[in-house]
């Protein structure tokens, strides 16, 4: 286990460089629906909780000059700005919510659904981020549409921060879990590229230290 440690850790950096000038294929991932135990099940019910971005936010001075910068990046996949400010704005908050960095929220979506709103797998994975339905089920309520942008993205960033906390920190494995590929390289090195090459942020470390800040408490 150590030998394989200190392996991925040796070959990660080549990965990434690798990826980033030959980025792989979008891949919808599918997470496996595990027993889960009343408290996580209770814990992940209460992260879901629908709390609305508040009126004006995305003129708030901590988050203006992030959907500023990356706003044109995505402007490809999602031409319309006021569509395009209001993901981007949803992307934030539910970012800051469940403690991610959104970089790297908007690293997974670009893999997963690439920024297509009814975005369907063939494992029924839907929407932004590709949840997969038995998770409405297990910790939110019948009439939760994952196709609707702030209930997608609420979803997405909770599963991630549990799937990472969940490995103790380890993106790398927590990322896998997310996919439904854990153990396997493509898909995280595939993010993390994305993240590093598409949506590098200068003051990356000020709106990772935010989100920390403003977790939800599990």
């Amino acid at each position: 286990m150590i030998a394989m440690k200190r392996l991925r850790r040796l070959c990660l950096p080549a990965l990434l460089a690798a990826a980033a000038f030959a980025p792989l294929p979008a891949s919808a991932g599918a997470q496996v629906e595990e027993q889960l135990a009343p408290s996580v099940v209770m814990g992940l019910s209460k992260a879901i909780s629908d709390r609305p971005v508040p009126n004006d936010y995305v003129n708030r001075p901590d988050v203006w000059p992030w959907v500023k910068e990356m706003s044109p990046r995505i402007a490809h996949k999602v031409p319309d700005e006021a569509e395009r400010r209001d993901l981007l704005a949803t992307v934030y908050y539910e970012s800051q919510r469940s403690g991610l960095d959104p970089q790297l929220v908007l690293a997974v979506i670009y893999h997963e659904s690439g920024f297509k709103k009814f975005a369907f797998s063939s494992a029924t994975a839907r929407g932004y981020m590709q949840v997969m339905p038995f998770w409405v089920t297990l910790i939110g309520a019948p009439d939760q549409n994952l196709f609707n942008l702030r209930t997608n993205l609420r979803y997405g960033t909770v599963i991630l921060r549990y799937y990472l906390d969940r490995e103790n920190g380890d993106l790398y494995r927590a990322l896998g879990r997310y996919n439904g590929s854990v153990g396997k390289p493509e898909y995280p090195v595939a993010v993390l590229a994305a993240m590093n090459r598409h949506f590098h942020y200068p003051d990356a470390a000020k709106t990772a230290a935010n989100a920390a800040g403003t977790a939800t408490p599990r």
